[in-house]
């Protein structure tokens, strides 16, 4: 009994409580806005709304993944990044055959569903991306700004960006970009590249318009210019400002939003769950929301930062890139800046594939903690002791 007493204290004290006990209060943070956003939808003898239940069962699920991954070296998923790799694509690959999603996105297949439930791949690919990528750039090292690098950077980051994208998920798409040129900028390449890629981008936007945004992915953005021609489009983001507005300074109080109580903002709870918090909990609860995503993303930098090999600094940061780009994709889309591009806010919104993800990935930062950091702790080094055995 002593001895196991002895081996969880030594176990919790490899683990980053800090990084992790903010994640599971960020958490209980968003499961109460989900609650919130989804109590109006309580049928008779119901106690908590489905939304709220899946979210809650993925937290709960992620929170013990995560603590399972970090047992495990870094090393035991860095090793399979191959298999891990063509595990992702075909993943997505098998969204052009079986995916679903919603009535009104005839053009969308996003999620595989089992009936019982359903999982929405892209989600996990970040993950697997982090992972992959960070193992290519290191095996790259030396010539990272060598033009023949540069083209197998580009591919292995387009193959999943391009996927994620023919699905409908344009959102998705946007933050693998986003995680590509953090890791790129991380890694060591050359500022000329950054303004090539600008160039690149910008000369292939109206190919990218024409030949790869769909109807309804076009109108999004002029609904932004021109709201006025686009009622029914800009009428979600024009409900949820309204919402944030009434919010004020403290709010209306937690479960006391009339727009929220009402309904009147679709997907309150997915996408716009930032409108929630506006409402009901005002800037205060915003600024607070925004500062624990905040602290998170810094935590995760700085166990890069200690890990003594690059490949582990990159995945760190290409972590806390995919949290902040998503933040910064779903914020501005809340405050009307960006067009609804489908993207949910880590950690608050609901969903079971995107709660879950985002454990996955602190999971692989907490086992870098655990394995790589100079933490002071004895290590636990399973793959080490698998591969002398």
């Amino acid at each position: 009994m002593k001895k196991r007493l002895r081996s969880v204290q030594l176990f919790l004290k490899e683990t980053d409580l800090l990084l992790l006990i903010t994640c599971i209060v960020t958490s209980v943070f968003g499961l109460l806005m989900v609650y919130s956003a989804t109590r109006h939808n309580l049928k008779e003898g119901q106690i908590f709304p489905r939304d709220f239940l899946i979210m809650l069962i993925a937290v709960v699920v992620g929170i013990a993944l995560s603590l399972v991954i970090s047992y495990f070296n870094y090393e035991v998923f860095t090793r399979f990044w191959i298999w891990i790799g063509a595990a992702c694509i075909f993943a997505m690959v098998l969204l052009f055959w079986f995916g679903t999603g919603p009535s009104e996105r005839p053009d969308v297949h996003t999620w595989l569903d089992f009936k019982i439930f359903s999982i929405q791949p892209s989600e996990f690919v970040k993950i697997g991306f982090i992972i992959t990528f960070s193992v290519h750039l290191e095996r790259l090292k030396d010539k990272l700004n060598k033009p023949l690098s540069i083209l197998q950077l580009a591919v292995h980051a387009m193959i999943p960006t391009f996927l994620v994208l023919k699905t409908g998920d344009m959102g998705s798409a946007l933050v693998f970009l986003v995680i590509t040129a953090v890791m790129l900028f991380v890694a060591g390449l050359h500022w000329g590249y950054f303004l090539g890629g600008i160039a690149l981008v910008a000369a292939a936007a109206p190919l990218v318009w024409t030949y790869v945004f769909s109807s309804i992915q076009k109108d999004r953005f002029l609904a932004l210019i021109y709201p006025e021609l686009y009622p029914s489009i800009i009428y979600q983001q024009e409900r949820g400002m309204t919402a944030i507005g009434a919010g004020g300074i403290t709010g209306q109080g937690l479960f006391q939003g009339a727009y929220t109580q009402a309904g009147a903002v679709p997907e309150s709870m997915n996408d716009m769950i930032f409108t929630v918090i506006g409402e009901e909990l005002g800037f205060v609860g915003c600024v607070a929301a925004l500062a624990l995503l905040c602290f998170i993303c810094v935590r995760i930098i700085l166990i890069g930062k200690k890990s003594r090999e690059r490949s582990t600094n990159l995945i760190c940061d290409g972590m806390a890139a995919m949290i902040i780009g998503q933040v910064v994709i779903n914020v501005g889309m809340c405050l009307m800046l960006l067009p609804v591009i489908g993207i949910t806010l880590p950690f608050f919104s609901a969903g079971g594939s995107s709660n879950l993800a985002v454990y996955l990935g602190i999971g692989l930062v907490l086992s870098i903690y655990r394995h790589n950091c100079d933490s002071g702790a004895v290590n636990i080094r399973v793959y080490d002791s698998l591969k002398n055995s």
